[in-house]
């Protein structure tokens, strides 16, 4: 999986810091994550994909007692992260980690009553690995059941939107040169599609057609079910 940056040891000690002056859109994405997956059994199995330090985990965890967790990452430094955090918070025994990609994760004789992929999907440049990214997701889901999904998405890169996602970047501490290299890096390092673009991508990656349930000014969600 191709990421804009080489999520090491260095980037996951301060992932979590790095940008919290912009948690209010972390936060508000978290609250409809909660009410779009409310009705999901209660003694769901959830497959978080590109789980990182265990940010959902973490926020979905305390909620949705009976549920369990599988929580995969290609970079171990992030899962390393995510497993203290885990135990910090007592909930290490209700998650099993992954080091790797989805494909590798062995097979499993009960689907996933629940998945999500926040800020994931956008390293995929290619658009056949993102095909294959969320046919993936949704092979392993039983049918109907819910995927929240997190990606960068703008109909334009040079209108009042990209703008105002520059300035939540300087707002977030980054510098000039860092903006502007992450502006660099779109097509390269990360897609910046459109959200139609996206919708129809996924509807015909193995879902329904997705319903946008979440914006911030790039940051976009959606809420699909696996196509029966």
């Amino acid at each position: 999986m191709a990421q804009p940056v080489p999520f090491d040891e260095a980037h996951a000690a301060r992932y979590d810091e790095q940008f919290r002056p912009l948690a209010a859109f972390r936060d508000a994405l978290h609250l409809v994550t909660q009410l779009a997956l409310d009705e999901a059994p209660a003694q769901a199995r959830v497959l978080c994909v590109g789980a990182g330090t265990g940010a959902e985990v973490l926020e979905l965890a305390p909620i949705f007692p009976g549920w369990q967790f599988t929580a995969v990452d290609t970079s171990e430094p992030m899962l390393a992260r995510c497993r203290a955090r885990l135990v910090e918070a007592g909930l290490e025994s209700r998650c099993e980690l992954h080091a790797g990609t989805l494909d590798s994760l062995p097979p499993r004789d009960e689907p996933f009553d629940v998945a999500t992929a926040v800020l994931v999907s956008h390293f995929l440049v290619d658009e056949g690995a993102r095909r294959a990214f969320f046919r993936g997701i949704a092979e392993r889901m039983r049918p109907g059941a819910p995927l929240i999904f997190a990606d960068l998405a703008a109909d334009a890169l040079d209108g009042e939107l990209m703008q105002l996602w520059k300035r939540a970047w300087r707002h977030a501490g980054a510098t000039d040169e860092a903006v502007a290299g992450m502006v660099e890096s779109i097509g390269e390092s990360f897609a910046v599609l459109a959200p139609g673009e996206i919708e129809t991508l996924v509807a015909e990656s193995g879902f329904g057609q997705p319903v946008r349930v979440f914006q911030a000014l790039c940051m976009h969600g959606w809420l699909a079910r696996r196509a029966h």
